[in-house]
């Protein structure tokens, strides 16, 4: 099962959301299909229009947005007097409510990847009456055993990486939090340590996390990498804004400890078998906790869309509830 073909905006705009920020939104497909949301990775990756082939476009209205700080919102992330401390989960989830109804939708379908995943789960748990189904990949939840993992635990298996990343921090702050730590230098007021830093936080994603051509190549333009990365580390420094309930030392983060409101929602999980993610069982987990939920397994697959067995499980699943 292929992608369905390119499809260009009918209607786009920026909304003013608040705070000094103007979000940047588009739609495409059907102006009269079953409305479904798309929530980019990242954070601070910014809205693709890959994804959105994911969609039958004479089934779905699809509404695609860039998150606070990205693409082209504004301000973006990568400005250094850029505001980070309005750029939170609670915000971004306040932007999506403010987006719908704008667009006058009463419920949608909600797609996420990666970080996506971890927006689209808060926000079904804390928004459920206007969130129809679930379809997520690369799933994550936001906990910090999950970003203890991506950022120290995978050090054992690219060895030589680690070392590289490591040596850009101060020697006191290498046995902490690294995400915060590097969220540290990538606020400094000298920009040759946040273009450093910068840069090697994003050659240890580029080093850990396959990707293909078309992702590696963004971070070599310096406003994408400033930007994503600057986002990426303020949101795992400080526990993707999700509380006190995010704790590191059970793997048992917020998202996955209320699984349980998800119950009137049903949802797919697609989830690559070669997904580090799943070192730490939270995928499976969070499926046993989600009683409408369905996991789908994809062999030889990572962590993305891509991979032709996720593209094929994603579209059959939006396939499916496009008929609901």
């Amino acid at each position: 099962m292929g992608l369905y073909p390119e499809i260009e905006p009918y209607d786009h705009g920026m909304l003013d959301v608040g705070d000094g920020n103007r979000v940047y939104w588009t739609t495409c497909g059907n102006p009269h299909g079953k409305p479904a949301l798309l929530l980019h990775g990242g954070p601070g990756s910014g809205a693709s229009a890959y994804s959105r082939r994911l969609f039958d476009p004479a089934a779905y209205r699809i509404v695609q947005l860039d998150q606070r700080g990205c693409g082209r919102s504004t301000p973006h992330a990568s400005a250094y007097d850029t505001d980070m401390s309005v750029n939170t989960t609670a915000h971004v989830l306040a932007d999506l409510e403010l987006l719908r109804r704008h667009l006058g939708i009463e419920r949608w379908l909600v797609w996420g990847v990666s970080w996506g995943s971890v927006l689209g789960l808060r926000y079904a748990q804390t928004h459920p009456g206007v969130v129809s189904e679930l379809v997520l990949t690369g799933v994550a939840t936001g906990s910090n055993a999950e970003v203890a993992l991506l950022t120290r635990g995978l050090g054992k298996i690219f060895p030589e990486a680690f070392a590289r990343f490591l040596a850009e921090l101060p020697e006191d702050e290498r046995d902490g939090n690294l995400a915060a730590a590097y969220s540290r230098l990538i606020e400094s007021p000298d920009p040759a340590v946040r273009e450093r830093a910068a840069r090697a936080w994003t050659d240890w994603e580029t080093a850990t996390i396959p990707a293909p051509p078309r992702s590696v190549a963004r971070y070599e333009d310096p406003a994408f990498r400033m930007g994503f990365a600057r986002t990426v580390t303020h949101y795992w420094g400080n526990d993707h804004f999700l509380g006190e309930a995010n704790d590191a030392g059970n793997g048992e983060g917020v998202v996955l400890r209320d699984a349980a409101l998800l119950k009137d929602i049903p949802g797919t999980l697609v989830q690559g078998s070669l997904d580090f993610g799943n070192l730490l069982g939270v995928v499976w987990r969070l499926h046993h906790a989600w009683p409408g939920s369905e996991l789908v397994v994809v062999d030889d697959a990572g962590h993305g869309t891509g991979d032709p067995g996720s593209v094929a499980a994603q579209i059959a699943a939006t396939d499916t509830y496009a008929r609901r």
